[in-house]
């Protein structure tokens, strides 16, 4: 079943966007804008790789208005770069936020939230949130929906009924017969992924993506781009520059996840991530006073250990006529969700106090944010499928249970409260139909302008060791750590790293490596 990360792409998208108008604008410099490549009056946008992929990269963005004040435009992109072909091209939704400085406009910034699943187009029409005062003036804030995801070409392969199944599924199967089930509903998802969307399912890489991006820029008319990725967007982002060094811009990578991860190495990452990060809600919330989970963190721990074990044996009512009761993966799914962002945890002290008493509906609530689910029982986003579609197709794993099972026990000894959940996260890598072939890899983009990779330093999805991880592969990075908590650093932790951002896009003035805020 999936890990956290698909929540990743909520929590940026949906919280991040609204709790970003409530924190303080990152500092930048009062000094005039530094063009970059992508600017007006740069030479043409770069060639396409080969010829056979010309035409795509001619192509011109017809942009017309959509929302309040975005432009929306279709991106057209081969199906198959090894064999491009017309017939089957996909359309890619783009977004764009204009500058409000036209006349002093740098040039295009393209972002991607995470996921793999989230939608860009909705992170980009939240620029005022996620950028900078000044890096809004003075670019362009692009976002496209990758393919299968939201407005591009959607994978969708399960019923919101059978979605609901398939989160609901035990996620720390007991015996073999609920290890059985476990992977009957994985089963169930790749078998409705290939049956409805056959011919798409093969190229949902992230590899086809980063290509999908370079022709974006292309069409965008910049010889360079500008990118700010997030969570899995630096995964999609550090591909890109592999690729494609030549063409990097200035780029920020925040909250890492390194391409040469393993499946196994992702999920005990993750597990230890999620440990630490409920620790330190635990503490938080026993320093608040009269917290229901104990007086001391090892108390706290123990508390939502047996709770989750009791609901595993006895769900308790939600209140919701689809999922009815609360087992132990819905309520691992909400309190993974409010491990985020700690502007939750003082709602989440509630959940758990009100589960305590036997009500879920705090906690499902969490859930539901954590799934793209609605009140109502539907699912407004296709996350939970694109999720295991595209990292199953970059981190293959094995089909045979008992490497699970060897996963649990390795995993609990260093995360007990969240091993074995993230250990059989990766099964239905295990069994998907389709398979993309280069796996893991490092990545180096020599070549490249300077990379700023971010990493928090109680990130609890993208621990902070993967930012350490990625700096030393590639060779022109700079590393910029915050010491905090949650999900990511820039526009939600502080002025020191916001400021440092903004005059990187803004200035070109590239932040000191090792800069600690």
């Amino acid at each position: 079943m999936t890990t956290p990360l698909a929540a990743i792409a909520r929590a940026l998208t949906a919280t991040t966007a609204v709790l970003g108008l409530l924190l303080t604008a990152g500092c930048s410099s009062s000094e005039p804008p530094v063009p970059t490549a992508g600017a007006t009056g740069v030479p043409p946008a770069t060639a396409a790789p080969s010829a056979g992929l010309d035409g795509y990269y001619s192509q011109k963005l017809t942009w017309s208005p959509c929302n309040e004040a975005d432009e929306c435009a279709d991106l057209r992109v081969p199906l198959d770069y090894d064999k491009p072909d017309p017939s089957t091209d996909l359309t890619l939704k783009v977004l764009r936020v204009p500058a409000k400085d036209q006349q002093g406009r740098i040039g295009s910034l393209v972002v991607n939230p995470g996921g793999p699943g989230a939608s860009a187009m909705d992170y980009a029409s939240a620029a005022d949130a996620i950028v900078g005062t000044q890096v809004r003036r003075y670019y362009d804030v692009v976002g496209f929906d990758p393919r299968g995801v939201g407005r591009s070409a959607p994978l969708e392969c399960l019923s919101d009924r059978q979605l609901d199944a398939y989160m609901g599924a035990d996620q720390t199967p007991d015996n073999p017969a609920e290890e059985k089930e476990l992977l009957a509903q994985a089963q169930t998802l790749a078998d409705g992924c290939e049956a409805k969307n056959p011919t798409l399912l093969p190229h949902l890489s992230t590899a086809d993506s980063a290509k999908d991006m370079d022709v974006l820029r292309a069409a965008l008319g910049d010889s360079q781009l500008n990118y700010l990725g997030k969570s899995y967007g630096t995964f999609l982002g550090s591909t890109y520059a592999g690729l494609f060094p030549k063409r990097v811009g200035r780029f920020v990578l925040d909250g890492v996840v390194p391409p040469d991860l393993t499946n196994a190495e992702l999920s005990e990452g993750q597990a230890r991530g999620f440990e630490l990060a409920t620790r330190t809600y635990v503490a938080d919330c026993v320093s608040q006073g009269d917290c229901p989970l104990g007086s001391s963190v090892d108390e706290g721990m123990a508390w939502i250990r047996s709770f989750l074990a009791e609901v595993d044996r006895n769900p308790i009512p939600t209140g919701d006529p689809n999922v009815p009761q609360m087992n132990e993966s819905w309520a691992s799914w909400g309190l993974g969700q409010a491990m985020y962002d700690q502007s939750s945890w003082g709602a989440l002290t509630d959940a758990l106090r009100e589960a305590k008493a036997g009500n879920g509906a705090g906690l499902m609530a969490f859930a539901n944010a954590y799934a793209g689910r609605e009140r109502n029982g539907t699912y407004s986003s296709n996350i939970m499928q694109v999720l295991p579609a595209v990292n199953c197709l970059d981190r293959p794993d094995s089909p045979d249970l008992s490497t699970y099972e060897t996963y649990a026990k390795e995993f609990t000894k260093v995360a007990p409260t969240w091993g074995a959940t993230l250990a059989w996260g990766g099964l239905a890598c295990g069994i998907w139909p389709a398979k993309e072939g280069s796996g893991p890899h490092t990545i180096s983009a020599e070549g490249s302008g300077p990379i700023v990779v971010v990493g928090t330093t109680r990130d609890p999805a993208t621990i902070y060791e993967w930012s350490k991880r990625l700096k030393d592969q590639l060779s022109n990075a700079v590393l910029l750590s915050y010491d905090g908590d949650g999900h990511t650093a820039y526009r939600r932790s502080n002025d020191c790293v916001d400021s440092a951002i903004d005059a990187y896009y803004v200035q070109g003035r590239v932040p000191k490596d090792g800069l600690t805020c």
